[in-house]
């Protein structure tokens, strides 16, 4: 198993119960197998009900009778999850872990997708896990231990009726965390990144005609963000186990991995192997230039976001969701791979490298975003050309950076 490659203990989650939404096949059942090898009494709350009896059955053969449950569940409906919560108190008396896993997903422009659409994903993608959280935070602050774990994706057109109510998650999830301040629950967001499941590939070809670009150039797009549907369930279970250093953040499966210790292999393109990410040979020169770019542009970055925490909250807040929705993560979560990047490039570590995949192209298009509202609001002529200067600087490190790695 993937989970078991890293530094995580088996047996590090025994005893905590853990429900997992959506979890009849592809990343929520690789979840709760890994949750399951991590120790937790794993329950699969699904709406079919063929799929969640096999991964139930599956599970139980893998891991042993009992280690898992499944009780079909509606997430968007109040008497399902209620159901749902007397069924898991009968037999295990508690509920310690939620990854709100359960989706659906729409395609086609917000102008075209019918109201009924974006009412069903309402349900499932945001009623569903607030209905959770009402009805399994309170055992979990009563106990003073838990993990509230809502799932993201943000920022692709045509997805509108999906991801609108996915970032929502993010927000839940930073407001739980904030209510929950002072006691041992942590409520953080995950993302997936692109999972080549049969969905998903069944999905590339339509996104791409929407999107107007052949589809080779979309899974191009895609690669650098791509996970096996098992490694993406491991990192979900690991962000769990590690659930206290994510408290009210938003991360990825990827990082999770990373974090882990457990080696990031990419799928190949029909999403059925995995294979080693290749990064091209290095001169020693080469090595030491990237090492002083790596080191420069993640003390502009620390040096940049502290400097947000002396702007007022409304600022600060808005700062935050700049940044994380033009660099595709949050800045600690840049912070921390900008740290194991300089680190592999300091051990001129080749294998690391090409595990630690660090989406620089991203980085400098907020660079570039910053840059453009440099121009409109920075009135003075002289401040307005040093300050274009600087940033400038800033998104011409982070090229060549992507440049030498790439």
């Amino acid at each position: 198993m993937v989970i078991e490659t890293g530094n995580l203990s088996r047996g590090a989650l025994q005893g905590r119960v853990a429900v997992i939404t959506g979890a009849g096949g592809g990343i929520g059942y690789e979840a709760a197998r890994s949750l399951a090898w991590l120790g937790c009494r794993v329950v699969i709350a699904e709406i079919d009900r063929r799929k969640g009896q096999q991964a139930a059955v599956q599970i139980n053969r893998e891991f042993g009778a009992g280690s898992a449950l499944f009780v079909r569940t509606d997430v968007g409906h109040e008497r399902s999850v209620r159901r749902l919560a007397k069924r898991i108190d009968r037999v295990y008396g508690k509920v310690d872990i939620v990854l709100n896993n359960a989706t659906i997903a729409s395609l086609g422009a917000v102008k075209d997708i019918d109201i009924k659409a974006w009412d069903d994903s309402y349900r499932v993608n945001l009623r569903g896990p607030v209905l959770l959280a009402r009805t399994f935070v309170p055992g979990m602050i009563a106990r003073n231990w838990g993990v509230f774990a809502c799932v993201s994706s943000t920022g692709t057109a045509y997805m509108g009726a999906y991801e609108c109510f996915k970032a929502a998650q993010v927000h839940l999830g930073t407001t739980l965390s904030e209510e929950l301040s002072g006691t041992e629950v942590a409520a953080f967001t995950i993302g997936p990144g692109f999972v080549p499941t049969q969905t998903a590939n069944s999905s590339i070809p339509r996104l791409a005609a929407l999107m107007g670009k052949p589809e080779q150039e979309l899974r191009d797009l895609l690669r650098p963000h791509t996970l096996s549907v098992e490694a993406a369930g491991a990192g979900f279970a690991a962000a769990i186990a590690m659930a206290s250093q994510y408290r009210g953040q938003e991360v990825s499966s990827m990082q999770a991995l990373i974090d882990a210790g457990i080696e990031v292999a990419a799928p190949d393109e029909t999403g059925l192997t995995d294979q080693r990410i290749e990064v091209r040979t290095l001169t020693e020169e080469e090595f030491d230039r990237a090492l002083s770019l790596c080191r420069s542009i993640r003390d502009t970055l620390a040096r940049e976001s502290a400097s947000w925490k002396e702007r007022s909250v409304f600022e600060q807040q808005w700062l935050i969701r700049t940044f994380r929705k033009k660099a595709s993560m949050p800045v600690d979560e840049w912070l921390r791979l900008l740290e194991q990047l300089e680190d592999a490039l300091s051990r001129r570590d080749t294998s690391t490298l090409a595990a630690t995949q660090v989406p620089l192209s991203r980085l400098a298009d907020y660079y570039r975003h910053l840059y453009d509202m440099a121009k409109g609001y920075v009135k003075d002529p002289a401040k307005r050309e040093e300050q274009l200067g600087i940033v400038k600087s800033w998104q011409e490190e982070v090229e060549q950076l992507d440049e030498l790695l790439r």
